[in-house]
């Protein structure tokens, strides 16, 4: 509902006619060598045509390795008057293959279930779901046994499913009654994935988050029911139960007071990707599980500290997790250092040290590939980034950032290269630094770049402040605010981008920059958590190797403008440097094949031999 609204808004009547629309066909300039497309939305023949840049638009290109053409042919351009935005049109049905390809193998395989309230693409709202499909890849092409555990949710997108079918019907408890439920074995990215789906009202709505039940006592339930499935169902005796975040926090809880009494032996490991979702919990709730809640209410198990002496004291799921797993793993080395030293779970975590670490995050660099990426219009990579200026003008003309009007030649017009685009994919959350946002928008259009937004707000008035600045932005030659998640859109514009801005207050990890990499975007971040463990300053001396972005430390509006300016400024003036730059952080691996290792490590120092 809220794409429909802010799309309608988009496609205002600034970017119409009377007139009937019709989608031009532009001919393009080719490569030597031609590129393969998969889409029969972008039907393309290779041609061969002449550039008709002006001369210092085609000085420019040369610098950066843009002056040969792009074996595009005849491309259909989209625009903001198609009755459908180009965004949303017919895409093959799965690039990414279903076979895990196999790398490293590892000696000693283990059995590892991820029990998750999130994973991509089937129910991802955030890096979450990101991260267990990569993690759980990863391991499974080093030879390792992988399921994955994740509610049946109503609006789960079944379509990405592969062989969906009931395995298991059984009981599990919740408040004093035995709720029958249904387990389905289906597989997704090539993944196995148990889905678990009670005959209550949990899980059911239209989004993952913020359904009509109560989202607490749902997660307390499906972290039992996991547990329920394995010890009395199929007897399964995994090595690793590996769970995520505040809504798997009282798994580790349920099992070693109940479950490992049984005969379930594996050891548990607690990813938290976010230190400021705690899952605050009643005694009373918790009780709901089959646990006595109230053994939990003091310092050393689960009782949230901030409430302690008041009435009623509360308790953490989340502090819980930490305390019962075995090992603890946050998302960056960074970030490890930063939550033993601020937040009121920093004396837990410093009671817990030897079981702590910090494993930076990957991303799946087979679902974000330039190279083999179905939503985009024309390919590219390291070796070959010239297409990724055409995904820009692509982009461009799509929002209605480019001129629409026949040009003199077949060609990418100066705007492409003289105008930068900065791209800023978020939730619309006060973590990912709204004012710096803000201030960016004012800044890009006063150097003359074009910038992009595309995310979601929770909060209202947050929601109303931003459709306020889309109302004043959308309808001019330089910013576009999108109110909406599109995992198709954010594939064009990491691919269209020239910059990503990651302006974060705090930031576990972050997967933005890191994708932004991979498809030629250079960093624009604030220096915190995974931030400051991927992206270094192109101006910092002491580290010139590793410099691949441009980073600042204040959360003020002076040092956000300054990092801009100077991204900005080796842009437009030092276009082989930034040549350089592009090819360097494409080049940037970033891949799951090293996270993967090192819990791998992690896993195999905290199992059982049974």
């Amino acid at each position: 509902m809220m794409e429909c609204a802010v799309v309608g808004k988009f496609f205002s009547p600034i970017f119409s006619s009377s007139r009937s629309v019709v989608v031009e066909k532009r001919k393009l300039p080719s490569l030597h060598k031609k590129i393969k497309f998969c889409s029969s939305k972008f039907k393309m023949k290779a041609t061969q045509a002449e550039t008709h840049l002006s001369q210092e638009a085609e000085l420019q290109a040369e610098k950066r390795g843009s002056s040969t053409g792009v074996g595009v042919g005849e491309l259909i351009w989209p625009s903001p008057s198609d009755g459908t935005p180009f965004w949303k049109k017919d895409f093959p049905s799965s690039g990414v293959s279903p076979e895990v390809p196999a790398d490293v193998k590892d000696s000693d395989p283990k059995h590892i279930i991820h029990v998750t309230a999130e994973m991509a693409p089937i129910a991802k709202v955030g890096g979450l779901g990101d991260v267990v499909t990569g993690l759980a890849r990863a391991c499974l092409s080093r030879g390792h046994t992988v399921d994955i555990m994740l509610p049946f949710y109503e609006c789960i997108q079944k379509q990405h499913i592969k062989d969906l079918t009931v395995i298991t019907k059984y009981n599990s408890y919740h408040d004093g009654n035995w709720v029958p439920t249904n387990a389905y074995r289906g597989v997704v990215s090539g993944i196995p994935v148990i889905f678990i789906e009670p005959s209550n009202q949990f899980f059911k709505g239209q989004y993952v988050y913020g359904g009509s039940f109560n989202e607490l006592e749902a997660y307390l339930f499906f972290s039992r029911a996991c547990l329920e499935w394995m010890q009395q169902v199929t007897s399964t005796q995994p090595d690793i139960i590996h769970v995520h975040e505040w809504q798997t926090g009282a798994l580790p809880l349920l099992y070693w007071d109940i479950y490992h009494h049984l005969s379930l032996k594996p050891r548990i490991v607690l990813t938290i990707h976010n230190m400021e979702h705690y899952g605050e919990c009643s005694k009373e709730q918790l009780s709901k599980s089959g646990l006595e809640g109230s053994v939990y209410a003091s310092i050393d198990k689960a009782i949230d500290d901030r409430t302690i002496g008041h009435n009623p004291e509360r308790l953490s799921l989340l502090k819980g997790g930490i305390v019962y797993s075995n090992a603890v793993v946050t998302v960056s080395p960074t970030y490890l250092k930063e939550t033993l030293c601020t937040g009121w779970l920093a004396s837990t975590l410093v009671r817990n040290r030897d079981k702590y670490f910090g494993i930076l995050n990957g991303i799946d660099t087979t679902m974000w590939n330039p190279a083999t990426d179905i939503f985009l219009p024309v390919k590219f990579n390291d070796q070959k980034p010239e297409g990724k200026k055409f995904c820009k003008y692509y982009v461009q003309r799509g929002l209605g950032l480019a001129s629409e009007g026949t040009q003199d030649g077949n060609h990418v017009p100066d705007i492409t290269y003289k105008a930068p685009l900065v791209v800023c994919i978020t939730r619309l959350v006060p973590q990912k630094g709204l004012h710096l946002i803000s201030h960016a928008i004012k800044r890009i259009e006063e150097l003359g770049g074009q910038m992009v937004i595309l995310g979601k707000a929770s909060d209202a008035q947050v929601a109303t402040e931003f459709e306020c600045l889309a109302k004043l932005h959308n309808q001019g030659p330089c910013i576009r605010i999108l109110l909406m998640f599109s995992e198709e859109l954010s594939h064009l514009l990491y691919a269209a981008a020239d910059m990503v801005l990651v302006p974060s207050i705090y930031e576990p990890c972050g997967l933005t920059q890191m994708i932004g990499m991979r498809y030629g975007a250079v960093p624009v971040v604030r220096k915190t958590g995974g931030l400051a463990d991927t992206v270094f300053d192109m101006d910092d001396q002491s580290n010139h190797n590793r410099a691949n972005g441009f980073v600042f430390e204040g959360i003020d509006e002076g040092s956000l403008i300054c990092a801009l300016d100077r991204a900005f400024t080796y842009y437009r003036e030092k276009p082989d440097e930034w040549n350089g730059i592009l090819k360097k952080v494409m080049e940037v691996d970033n891949s799951w094949n090293n996270t993967a290792g090192k819990y791998v490590e992690l896993y195999n120092s905290k199992s059982v031999r049974l």
